[in-house]
């Protein structure tokens, strides 16, 4: 399964905004946007004296990096999201960000059992969950109303999910989903909304660059 193994914080440089690729460091003092606040590589400083309005298409191009970097998904993967969400009633924008916030480690990451959705799909694919009861090891099933989310019996007496139940907070959670701290487990109650997004994204941008 392809997926980006480089320095992540070049990513949040390059957006020029924070996308939350490392959990808590990105709200401390070391968040490399803090320290640098200017894109990645030799000539990143010049950027910010660059004279002239960005281009329709840079601002596309931008966009749709920015979403893919979010939810840690490369080309050819966003690609075949982006023609379901065409195929699929209403506006293609829309449901692009739905079918990727239906991911199981986005959804493992907003029930709060990992900092950032990298350790989400590491946990996942590591086969720590179950889904309706059964184990599951691919991050990219799209969960729907009425599927549990649970973790794994055998993985409950490890060191990390006895840290992370004390951590949990039901008052987090979006309210499509439903979070059991107890038990570890949680349940899809609705399919999420466009508000659920909480990075600042405009997708229509992104349907723009696909459209040209």
């Amino acid at each position: 399964m392809a997926r980006y193994t480089g320095p992540v914080c070049r990513l949040c440089r390059r957006e020029g905004q924070k996308l939350f690729l490392k959990g808590a460091r990105c709200m401390s003092p070391k968040c490399a946007l803090e320290r640098r606040d200017y894109p990645p590589g030799q000539h990143g400083q010049l950027a910010r004296f660059r004279r002239g309005q960005p281009t329709d298409y840079f601002r596309q191009l931008r966009e749709k990096q920015k979403v893919k970097r979010v939810y840690g998904i490369l080309e050819r993967q966003f690609r075949r999201y982006f023609r379901e969400a065409q195929r699929m009633p209403g506006m293609t924008g829309e449901n692009l960000l739905i079918l990727l916030e239906r991911r199981l480690d986005n959804v493992v990451y907003r029930l709060g059992f990992a900092d950032s959705r990298a350790q989400a799909r590491q946990l996942v694919q590591h086969g720590h969950f179950t889904l309706n009861g059964r184990r599951v090891t691919i991050p990219s099933i799209l969960v729907k109303p009425g599927d549990i989310i649970s973790v794994r019996e055998g993985s409950r007496g490890r060191t990390y999910f006895k840290e992370r139940a004390e951590m949990l907070d039901e008052r987090s959670v979006p309210d499509w989903l439903s979070l059991d701290v107890a038990n570890l487990s949680a349940r899809v109650l609705a399919f999420p909304r466009r508000d659920h997004v909480d990075i600042p994204i405009n997708e229509q941008l992104v349907v723009e660059f696909y459209s040209r």
